[in-house]
């Protein structure tokens, strides 16, 4: 069965199978579609789903809701994500699961400098397995995960398959037992998690966006503070191979690698399409988690190749990244566009070389 949507309504779709059960939004193109599926589809499942006054509020109503234990989601773009930052500080620092879709892009939004997971959908498919994927990992890591889009892979219509809407399993939430002393950030080890306790419940709980010890108490001490910013570093750090996600499509012998993410990678896989037509050999990576970049799979499809060409709607900041993980003998080019429009896949076989 076919069927023709968005990459919203697929986004939307997806929180719903994951189990969430609250959204708070603001209305804000291209982003509103989502608010309004919410609010349409999220009741009838037993779910809440709030218009907030303002983006403040509304990611504020969403961390309130996650501590409460509820599975919360929202969603803003470019002007709404930089009136997100400062609660997004505080969703890092409590350690709050959470999915927040920004149709734009993220990377050093919050004071502090703390990495973050973002993962970059490429087409509709992506946006509903991806948007799952987003809950496993804010439930597996504890933070607010990313779900990066742009406005024409959030709004242009295309057919899927059914079938292609891949659910990803999202895992439940780990809680403390009742009957036990509960310190809500005395961890294991500075990459582990603590099992979380839901405010209202059994135990006694403190939240803050300062530093703070073990038992959330806002402290000056460097030896508790250096531990608890070592654990906000660690835990997602130590742990990129369950984060790493791309799409290779590696061809044996090819010295050209194409690198891209989001709608770019639709002309970067008619630029592959093109170039093997004619008999050239070149091979594509499209990488769907941005932050922390896929070190390893990057730098294993870079040792392959000998140029490396990177189409992003940016000025280069993707290119940065690669170059940075590159052999030293390895030549990277840059493809992109800041006119608003997009990249075409002649404009990448000729970076590359082969027009």
């Amino acid at each position: 069965m076919k069927e023709f949507i968005d990459g919203n309504t697929a986004i939307a779709r997806a929180a719903l199978d994951a189990g969430c059960s609250f959204f708070a939004g603001y209305p804000i193109t291209p982003a509103t579609p989502i608010l309004l599926a919410m609010m349409r589809d999220l009741p009838r499942v037993g779910g809440l789903a709030i218009q907030g006054e303002d983006e403040i509020a509304s990611l504020g109503f969403c961390i309130g809701a996650a501590m409460a234990g509820r599975r919360a989601f929202t969603a803003t773009s470019g002007p709404g994500i930089s009136l997100y930052s400062e609660n997004i500080g505080l969703a890092i620092m409590g350690e709050v699961p959470l999915v927040i879709v920004d149709v734009q892009f993220i990377r050093w939004c919050t004071s502090g400098g703390y990495p973050v997971i973002a993962l970059c959908p490429a087409t509709v498919a992506d946006c509903y397995t991806l948007t799952m994927r987003a809950f496993d990992l804010a439930e597996r890591f504890r933070c607010p995960v990313f779900v990066l889009t742009d406005k024409e892979v959030a709004s242009t219509m295309d057919t899927v398959d059914a079938g292609d809407l891949v659910p990803y399993p999202v895992r439940e939430r780990q809680t403390a037992p009742v009957e036990c002393t509960f310190e809500p950030c005395d961890y294991p080890a500075p990459d582990e998690n603590v099992a979380m306790s839901p405010f209202g419940g059994p135990h006694l709980l403190r939240f803050t966006t300062s530093t703070h010890d073990e038992r959330g108490y806002i402290t000056k001490d460097p030896s508790k503070i250096e531990h608890l910013n070592r654990h906000l570093i660690d835990k997602i750090e130590a742990h990129q191979d369950e984060i790493d996600c791309v799409r290779a499509d590696i061809e044996e012998g090819a010295e050209v690698l194409l690198v891209s993410y989001g709608i770019t990678a639709r002309a970067v896989e008619e630029a592959v399409r093109i170039a093997r037509g004619r008999g050239q050999r070149v091979s594509a990576l499209t990488l769907l988690s941005i932050w922390p970049i896929p070190v390893t799979t990057l730098c294993e499809a870079l040792s392959s190749a000998s140029h490396a060409v990177v189409a992003e709607l940016n000025d280069g900041q993707l290119r940065r990244e690669v170059e940075r993980l590159a052999p030293e003998e390895m030549a990277v080019t840059g493809v992109g566009r800041l006119d608003g429009e997009l990249i075409t896949p002649q404009q990448i076989l000729e970076g590359a070389g082969l027009e």
